[in-house]
């Protein structure tokens, strides 16, 4: 049993191939040259950061799946200044159209060292930005820019930093490493 922690720039696809019709765009291969690694999770095209690719099938599902709740930590850049009562709005959770998500762990923090994304966040002298710290234990589909777009903060960034005990902590964008599957399991349930 293997694992890959690699940094998956914006605009990658989350798989090996492209089968839509039209001008190709980057998949893993262009990266991970590993056979039988296939990503556990997925991490859409404008989003940044770790994706995990495990050869094990039983780890890809414990990874990926929503029972088991493993945290994922987002470097998250919206728009505007979010107040106390928003924060605390995504503590709680955040009504989507699919329902109420779990509460988040979030924080403001200080913009964080991160390499320069292609193409460049727009920026724009009139609206601030601010940098969000947040942890989720769900995956829903485009689940931290819903929550951020539904209480007036759009995100602007997403990079994921961290999955379980796996981080994008040495790993350059567009790098790989393999780590101990062990290191970020998380039993059923566990919080």
């Amino acid at each position: 049993m293997a694992l890959i922690l690699f940094n998956k720039p914006y605009g990658v696809l989350c798989q090996f191939s492209d089968e839509r019709t039209g001008p190709p765009r980057p998949t893993l291969a262009a990266y991970i040259d590993r056979p039988g690694f296939y990503p556990a999770g997925r991490l859409d095209l404008d989003s940044e950061g770790l994706l995990l690719l495990t050869d094990d099938g039983r780890l890809q599902a414990r990874i990926a799946d929503p029972r088991f709740k493993m945290p994922k930590t987002y470097l998250v850049q919206v728009e505007g200044d979010p107040d106390g009562a928003t924060l605390a709005a995504l503590r709680r959770g955040v009504r989507l159209k699919d329902g109420l998500t779990l509460p988040a762990q979030v924080e403001r923090i200080d913009a964080p060292p991160l390499w320069p994304r292609d193409p460049p966040v727009r920026f724009r002298k009139s609206v601030p930005d601010c940098w969000l710290s947040l942890t989720i234990r769900e995956g829903r589909n485009r689940q931290v820019r819903r929550m951020t777009a539904a209480l007036g903060h759009p995100t602007l960034r997403l990079v994921r930093w961290r999955i379980g005990d796996w981080t994008l902590n040495g790993i350059a964008q567009g790098q790989w490493r393999e780590a101990a599957a062990e290191q970020g399991r998380v039993r059923p349930g566990a919080q």
